[in-house]
């Protein structure tokens, strides 16, 4: 029995240390990978400032009441434009609010017959600027707005007949309204189409030369443009 007994202990023990003896030449289970997301790239934001160009093109009405004698002579003149603008935004989750100051040069010309002096009346536009507000809604990479503001121009006039002639020239103030749409080709480049109406109402103008006279004067405009905005800041 005692045998026995001595018989079976040596047996455990040679097939545990076999077995020990696999598990320490057998090598430790590499270890479950770890997954992690991704890092999300972020979306893009219309919060910055930018600097850019614009072209365009100018469909503008003007009535001429002649206070001497009340002669009245109306135009349209049209023509293009081409200048830049400047301005910064800010979006609050889809909303984007903004303000922008442009400037163009122009180079419109019209005459028309006036009955009073039976003379040519003539105007040249040669700037038109704006201060306005922005408000908009965006999809992502595609801004639609409104604006409105202050609006600014320049022009000269001139009254000619047969050896008498008189001139006069103005800066005129007036309002803005304004919508468009604004596209994000890049993070640092948009492209832009817009429509503005201009409203200058009556405005009394002195003309001298050889003769003087005073000359009210309204006008009401369109505007049709598009441009390319550099943007900054806000990455």
């Amino acid at each position: 029995m005692k045998k026995v007994l001595l018989t079976g202990t040596a047996l455990l023990t040679l097939v545990s240390g076999s077995a020990m003896a696999a598990d320490l030449s057998r090598p430790p289970p590499a270890p479950a990978p770890v997954y992690t997301k991704a890092p999300m790239m972020p979306a893009f934001t219309w919060t910055g400032c930018y600097v850019g160009g614009n072209a365009g093109g100018v469909w503008a009405k003007k009535d001429w009441t002649n206070t001497a004698g009340g002669g009245t002579a109306s135009m349209n003149v049209n023509g293009g434009l081409a200048g830049g603008q400047i301005g910064c935004n800010y979006q609050v989750s889809t909303w984007v609010f903004g303000v922008q100051g442009d400037f163009d040069w122009t180079n419109i010309t019209g005459t028309t017959n006036d009955a009073f002096f039976v003379a040519t009346d003539q105007v040249k536009i040669k700037s038109l600027a704006s201060v306005t507000g922005r408000a908009g809604y965006a999809w992502d990479r595609f801004l639609g707005y409104v604006k409105g503001g202050g609006a600014w121009e320049s022009d000269d006039y001139s009254i000619t007949a047969v050896g008498v002639s008189a001139t006069a020239s103005e800066t005129r103030t007036g309002w803005t309204i304004g919508v468009g749409g604004e596209y994000a080709f890049t993070n640092w480049l948009t492209g832009f189409a817009e429509y503005d109406y201009y409203d200058f109402g009556t405005k009394s103008d002195s003309f001298a030369g050889t003769f003087t006279t005073v000359a009210n004067i309204k006008e009401t405009k369109s505007v049709a443009k598009a441009g390319l905005n550099f943007k900054f800041g806000g990455w």
